[in-house]
């Protein structure tokens, strides 16, 4: 069984820094690409950020996050990660991770995902 559990949200001020993480059990973490989606309060989701398999190949789909956000993995510890840096208000939402159905991330390609953990951004 599928089981993705963010961790790593909180209450930040603006320009703080959070490590965003989701443990991954249930499939073979290294065969399938990753990605992180957030929904802020009363919009769609957005997609952030995806890493191929290997964490060779990493997209960031949202253009205000580039230069602030890194997004790793690491395949031995079936974990995945979201470093954020320079937070903005803007960036308070819903993070949630995503496994994707192949090896190199898509948008809107995935069959699972987990709780999401909150992120908030307010002084």
């Amino acid at each position: 069984q599928v089981h993705l559990v963010e961790s790593g949200g909180g209450l930040m001020q603006p320009g703080g820094s959070l490590r965003l993480s989701c443990a991954a059990s249930g499939f073979t973490f290294s065969n399938y690409a990753m990605s992180w989606a957030r929904q802020a309060p009363g919009k769609g989701l957005e997609w952030v950020s995806g890493i191929s398999s290997d964490g060779s190949e990493t997209t960031y789909y949202t253009d205000s996050v580039k230069g602030r956000f890194t997004i790793s993995r690491d395949n031995a510890k079936n974990t995945l990660y979201l470093q954020m840096n320079s937070l903005k208000p803007e960036d308070t939402a819903l993070y949630s991770c995503r496994k994707g159905t192949h090896t190199v991330p898509r948008v809107n390609d995935y069959d699972y995902w987990g709780q999401g953990t909150q992120v908030t951004v307010s002084s």
